[in-house]
């Protein structure tokens, strides 16, 4: 895709992650808009993919750490093909596989995740395992800001580096707040882009809702040959709609319908002003 085709599809993506929360009635909506511009680029130009044969042997993969914001993540798996976008109605509804984080029995879904903290060491296994069998594949992983509060994300992080993992991507959505607050104010982690360094990583800082910056990154890794590489994506929470940008209470909330109808409305605007550039 070009960038405002991406552009286009990232709204796309927030449109139905947020009706899905709305008609649930649950989720973890700050997060999912934050990263949706991410998770767009992944799933739309980035990792290597067949939705009519999700365990194709020559695949990148992918784990989504932060997985509450799951919302996201369904839609732009729905939307690529892997499963009937008509499912994404059934999330968080009796007996749906579409639960509350990932489900790897649907198609797509390489991992179980939500405990946060693991999916950094998970992705480090895979990538370790695919070098040793000599394979070109990609491990992408996409962490929580919140979660590197973890003591497994820095032993995760030493493992990389000392294994020379650069078949390896980590990103950080850092919109700097969490279910108790500010990052800063519940675990300091500024400079955190020294931190891993330190750690023996190559990081790159960006603006993680634009898209122009985001597909520049993830097509550059691996940055540096023999080192894992991280981009550190600065986001908004709540991204998209402004009553809930940078509100901590939106971490898990769920719109009502004047606020819903209101926030689809703004999309539709974006969409519209997509339509004539």
């Amino acid at each position: 895709m070009t960038i405002h085709e991406l552009k286009q599809q990232a709204v796309e993506t927030r449109k139905s992650l947020l009706s899905m929360i709305y008609q649930a009635k649950s989720g973890h909506t700050g997060g999912a808009l934050s990263s949706a511009d991410i998770i767009t680029a992944l799933y739309f130009e980035i990792l290597k993919l067949d939705p009519a044969n999700p365990d194709w042997e020559g695949r990148d993969y992918f784990v989504l750490s932060k997985g509450h914001s799951v919302e996201g993540y369904l839609a732009v798996l729905a939307r690529r093909g892997f499963f009937d976008e008509a499912l994404l109605k059934t999330f968080c509804q009796y007996k749906s596989l579409l639960i509350g984080h990932p489900n790897n029995k649907l198609p797509g879904i390489e991992m179980n995740t939500g405990a946060l903290g693991h999916g950094l060491s998970i992705s480090v296994g895979m990538a370790l395992g695919l070098k040793k069998d000599k394979k070109t594949n990609r491990v992408f992983t996409l962490m929580g800001d919140g979660e590197l509060a973890e003591g497994s994300v820095w032993e995760a992080a030493m493992a990389a580096s000392h294994y020379k993992l650069d078949n390896l991507v980590a990103i950080i959505d850092r919109n700097h707040l969490q279910i108790s607050g500010s990052t800063e104010t519940v675990m300091s982690q500024e400079p955190l882009q020294q931190r891993f360094e330190s750690f023996g990583w190559h990081v790159e800082v960006i603006e993680g809702n634009d898209m122009d910056q985001v597909v520049s990154a993830l097509k550059a890794v691996p940055f540096t040959e023999g080192k894992p590489s991280l981009i550190i994506a600065n986001t908004t929470k709540g991204k998209g709609v402004k009553q809930m940008e940078d509100v901590a209470a939106w971490h898990h909330g769920v719109p009502d319908q004047s606020l819903f109808e209101e926030a689809m409305l703004t999309f539709e605007s974006m969409e519209k002003e997509l339509d004539n550039v």
